[in-house]
């Protein structure tokens, strides 16, 4: 059965294409496009999708709305995941899709849409719980936190440095466990 989503994004253009997109995959069914956060909730209470991909910055607000939806979906649906799609590669913005865990959350840059399997990838990930981080949204989470003196990076194991290592490769946890020999479930 393909993987039911909701399609997020304020963009015209942006939105359509990437549902175009989607639709040329045998692995997806979009089941409703949305252009703010209030018709994203409302199509999410109606479709029951298994993910929702959104815009990080979307009307009312245009400040973090994709996020928000997270958050909101964390408590109201646990079981649906959210793929946040941004052209920003700021910490800020990943850590806070994060902050109550990081099951069935991805966080992706805009560019990496034009690489359907990359997209379908996260959206599979989603839908089965696991997570998928940008590259180099990893990168620069490494960065503004490794000149923390007080980072929590400076804890990280080397084996964890390894995970996350292999995060920022675009990984998911599949791979990840095959890389470093490991169980999924570890």
């Amino acid at each position: 059965m393909p993987i039911r989503i909701v399609l997020a994004d304020d963009q015209f253009i942006v939105r359509e294409g990437i549902r175009r997109l989607l639709e040329t995959s045998d692995d997806v069914q979009v089941a409703a496009v949305c252009e703010d956060l209030d018709s994203l909730l409302a199509a999410v209470d109606a479709e029951q999708p298994d993910v929702v991909v959104t815009d990080i910055r979307m009307p009312p607000g245009d400040a973090d709305e994709g996020i928000q939806a997270a958050v909101r979906l964390r408590e109201s649906h646990p079981h649906i995941g959210v793929v946040v799609l941004s052209q920003y590669a700021t910490p800020g913005y990943a850590l806070a899709l994060l902050e109550g865990g990081c099951e069935g959350r991805a966080y992706l840059l805009k560019e990496r849409v034009k690489d359907l399997d990359q997209l379908v990838a996260a959206i599979r990930a989603g839908s089965e719980g696991g997570s998928v981080m940008d590259p180099k949204v990893v990168d620069a989470l490494v960065a503004s936190n490794a000149r923390a003196e007080e980072s929590p990076l400076n804890e990280l194991t080397p084996r964890e440095r390894d995970v996350l290592h292999e995060m920022a490769e675009g990984k998911n946890n599949a791979a990840i466990a095959e890389t470093l020999v490991l169980t999924e479930r570890s």
